[in-house]
């Protein structure tokens, strides 16, 4: 006789142990905390012809960074025979494991219009880095909002949906709906890791710095270092650290917690967060060292040696120019490819341009992207990187009060006091 998960979903186990190790870990998937692997690793172990166990330990390994674990996983589950929705659910998460990011997409918004409470497939659209968030396209804030709103109400009070539409109404300007979403999540489970994350990013939009570095400081002492997020929740403290003038707590979390040998997360989390960091340490006057540019243009070129996810590609870029990797930087510059390769090309260039102190070429290439940063993927807190950079280089240029304007209309939640040198 088959089970049925916690969201009322029928499942084909006939293992009420299966069922219940499943639950565990897609509830600690949702939450981006430890043991999920763990979990669906003994779902199938009860049962090994439980074809959606399979699928959930493919899409944890892949989150864990065991891409060849994955693939493995996720081919045991397209060899068990599914009936029409956990088929559905398993070809949504494969074609993302075939790197079939548009299909997957198309794939998820078809099987959540039939089954919206089948959580782990809708968690593939439902953040700035999921399929909806990394699609290059314009206006892909409103459709991740449009996204989660429609599944909200199928959801009731349920701790992971309401922490996803709360960060679409941060990333819309809604913060204060956010804020209180994010606290109702909170009530629900304090250890949802997500929920943490989304609260500093309302915090960081209202302007909280104080208070957003105490709560999610705080919140880190019981967040297990190698959970998923723990290094993008410390780049957000360290962030806030800089944003105060503590140049000495900003340095440590990025030394123990951030950085290429100190996080244990995802490459790309850790390749972005720390070349964000550095840049923006330069930006607000603090001396960084060339061999950290060095070390993380290395770990770029290992872990991203073709071009093809933007967000990651931008950053790269970023970080072979500012280590004085020409090379590198100029095959991303030729041959971005990519949901938003068409923006990583003038983004490259423009880093380029800054290295050499070429302002006003980096203000041409800047210019061409401006308008449309959102279709490079992140969050707008991920996306200061280049307002303060355009900002910079308007000053650089000797046009303090166009950079001034730039950031009242564009981000004023920097432009009272920006973490820009020299600015005033």
């Amino acid at each position: 006789m088959g089970q049925t998960d916690s969201y009322g979903n029928a499942i084909s186990t006939g293992s009420a142990a299966a069922c219940a190790a499943y639950d565990r870990g897609v509830h600690l998937f949702l939450g981006a905390n430890l043991g999920a692997v763990g979990a669906f690793e003994e779902a199938v172990g009860h049962d090994p012809a439980f074809a959606l166990g399979h699928a959930a330990l493919a899409r944890a390994r892949m989150m864990g960074g065991d891409m060849a674990g994955a693939k493995a996983a996720i081919g045991r589950a397209r060899a068990l025979d599914a009936d029409t929705r956990e088929g559905s659910h398993i070809a949504a998460i494969g074609l993302l494991l075939d790197g079939k990011a548009f299909e997957a997409r198309t794939a998820v918004k078809a099987h959540v219009r039939d089954h919206p409470l089948d959580a782990l497939v809708a968690q593939l659209c439902s953040n700035v880095f999921g399929l909806i968030g990394f699609s290059g396209e314009v206006g892909r804030e409103a459709e991740l909002l449009a996204y989660t709103g429609s599944l909200l109400p199928h959801y009731g009070d349920d701790w992971w949906m309401m922490s996803m539409h709360a960060l679409s109404l941060c990333e819309t300007g809604q913060i204060d709906a956010s804020m209180a979403l994010m606290e109702k999540s909170l009530a629900l489970n304090p250890r949802n890791a997500n929920a943490s994350h989304f609260k500093a990013h309302a915090q960081y939009e209202a302007g909280e710095t104080g208070a957003g570095r105490a709560y999610l400081a705080d919140w880190l002492k019981e967040y297990d270092d190698r959970g998923v997020m723990h290094g993008h929740l410390s780049w957000h403290v360290a962030l806030w650290a800089l944003h105060a003038g503590d140049e000495a707590a900003m340095w440590d979390a990025l030394d123990s917690r951030i950085g290429p040998g100190a996080a244990r997360g995802l490459p790309i989390n850790v390749l972005t967060d720390t070349a964000a960091l550095l840049y923006r340490a330069e930006l607000a006057g603090f001396s960084v060292a060339p061999e950290r540019w060095q070390q993380l243009s290395d770990y770029a070129a290992q872990y991203f040696p073709q071009t093809g996810q933007s967000f990651a590609d931008m950053h790269a870029a970023l970080s072979h120019a500012m280590a004085g990797q020409t090379d590198r930087l100029a095959r991303i510059a030729e041959e971005a490819k990519g949901f938003a390769g068409d923006l990583v090309r003038p983004v490259a260039q423009a880093w380029g341009a800054i290295a050499r102190h070429d302002w006003t070429g980096a203000l041409e290439e800047l210019t061409q992207v401006m308008g449309s940063t959102e279709r490079l993927g992140g969050s707008r807190a991920q996306r200061d990187l280049l307002e303060l950079t355009y900002a910079n280089v308007l000053m650089k240029l000797g046009h303090p009060n166009e950079a001034c304007r730039s950031l009242q209309t564009r981000r004023q939640v920097l432009a009272a006091s920006p973490p820009l040198a020299g600015f005033a």
